[in-house]
């Protein structure tokens, strides 16, 4: 099993900048923090400048939170691609929008500030931005009954290649002991670590100038899921399973049982 230290990262120039994130840190980061203590790897370090894009892996509810603590940890703003309609809701809304966070269409557009459709999509928005994005490439909690990743999803890998930004791997470990999977409540206590480990960045250099069809958005994929869970493997000390959950094979076995 891979160590874990304490960290405190040297904030970036943009976690410096006085803004609504510091508002909303001093307000939940204490609360979060009688919860949750973190260790990240000795290696864990995020880029202090420019956009990337953060590929965790995710089994609890409350995974979103704790991976934001831990971006605000590393030095950087976590951000969030979420559903447009949920800018909508008062209060909310107001929240998300002001704090940075990128409004997604059902079928994957995103719009400006003003409200017009953006045609370039969420990959213009992060470089604008220079914003650190993360985005779950399994698209919603593991179906994996011990916790391994399962089969991802096109998201994450599609933005790095239409943007050209780094795609970082990372995996958690920690976050089932304050809210199992699909529990409707957290276990605030006793407190509980979450371990963090933030891999390179991926090198997609070999599918550069390849059209992105299905082939290709498939390879770059399965790479990513593997980075993602060799660093988890890492963290719990365990040996993944060879063959990577995929949700529609399960369901065509459960399926052909009755």
């Amino acid at each position: 099993m891979t160590d874990t230290v304490k960290l405190r990262s040297k904030p970036s120039a943009e976690k410096r900048r006085p803004g609504v994130f510091w508002v909303l840190a001093s307000i939940s980061l204490p609360i979060w923090s009688l919860m949750v203590r973190y260790r990240f790897t000795p290696t864990s370090r995020l880029p202090k400048t420019g956009s990337f894009i953060l590929a965790p892996n995710h089994y609890s509810e409350i995974d979103p939170i704790a991976m934001g603590a831990a971006v605000w940890h590393l030095g950087r703003l976590p951000r969030f691609m979420a559903k447009a309609s949920l800018f909508k809701v008062p209060v909310l809304g107001w929240l998300l929008k002001i704090s940075g966070q990128i409004p997604v269409e059902r079928e994957g557009a995103v719009r400006n500030g003003d409200g017009r459709k953006n045609p370039m999509g969420a990959a213009a928005q992060l470089i604008e931005r220079e914003s650190a994005i993360i985005v779950y490439p399994e698209g919603t909690l593991t179906r994996d009954p011990e916790l391994w990743p399962m089969r991802g999803k096109s998201g994450a890998v599609r933005l790095a290649l239409e943007s050209g930004v780094p795609l970082i791997p990372v995996a958690h470990w920690g976050t089932q002991e304050l809210m199992p999977r699909y529990a409707k409540r957290i276990r605030p206590f006793p407190r509980k670590t979450i371990e963090v480990s933030v891999g390179e960045p991926l090198d997609l250099s070999r599918f550069t100038g390849r059209p992105l069809d299905q082939k290709t958005i498939t390879e770059a994929t399965n790479e990513l899921m593997s980075a993602i869970t060799a660093l988890l493997a890492d963290l719990r000390g365990e040996t993944p399973p060879a063959e990577r959950w995929d949700p529609s094979k399960h369901q065509q076995t459960e399926t052909g049982r009755f």
